[in-house]
């Protein structure tokens, strides 16, 4: 752990607050460079725009691999509010970002959406990450009571 991932951490809990109270489901992202600088955030937005890939981590990395080059994203760290799913850790691996540091776990997540998540795919980011030709480093979860406090009262069947 890095000494201020619990500081970026809490930016992408904001997100994600910011994402709940304009409708959409409460998850939020934040990319970082290796020197410390915000240069991204990013929210859920699949409620408002019907997009069912606009996960804040993908807004994310979308805007991202458009901005800034490979070589550069292999040297950043995404903190995402929750663990990223198998979609968004897929994005991560192919946009090159080299550091996941994330809130809330998978498992924390379905614990608390029950049938309201509707369908999942229960697949740790950790193990779909640790398939590729590549190193990225998953931290993760961290902050973990804050995480679930954004999610409180959301998820309801």
């Amino acid at each position: 752990m890095h000494s201020r991932d619990e500081e970026y951490l809490r930016i992408a809990f904001a997100a994600a607050r910011s994402a709940r109270h304009k409708g959409n489901h409460p998850f939020g992202a934040v990319l970082v460079d290796d020197l410390g600088n915000i240069l991204l955030e990013a929210e859920n937005a699949v409620v408002t725009t019907g997009d069912c890939t606009a996960h804040a981590e993908t807004a994310l990395i979308k805007a991202a691999s458009m901005k800034y080059d490979r070589q550069f994203l292999t040297r950043c760290t995404i903190y995402a509010s929750t663990e990223p799913c198998p979609m968004c850790a897929g994005a991560i691996f192919w946009a090159n970002i080299g550091r996941v540091v994330y809130g809330l776990s998978e498992e924390g997540l379905y614990a608390l959406t029950g049938d309201a998540a509707g369908e999942v795919l229960y697949l740790p980011c950790r193990e779909i990450l640790g398939k590729g030709n590549k190193v990225v480093e998953v931290v993760g979860p961290l902050l973990e009571d804050e995480a679930r406090q954004v999610h409180a009262g959301f998820w309801i069947a």
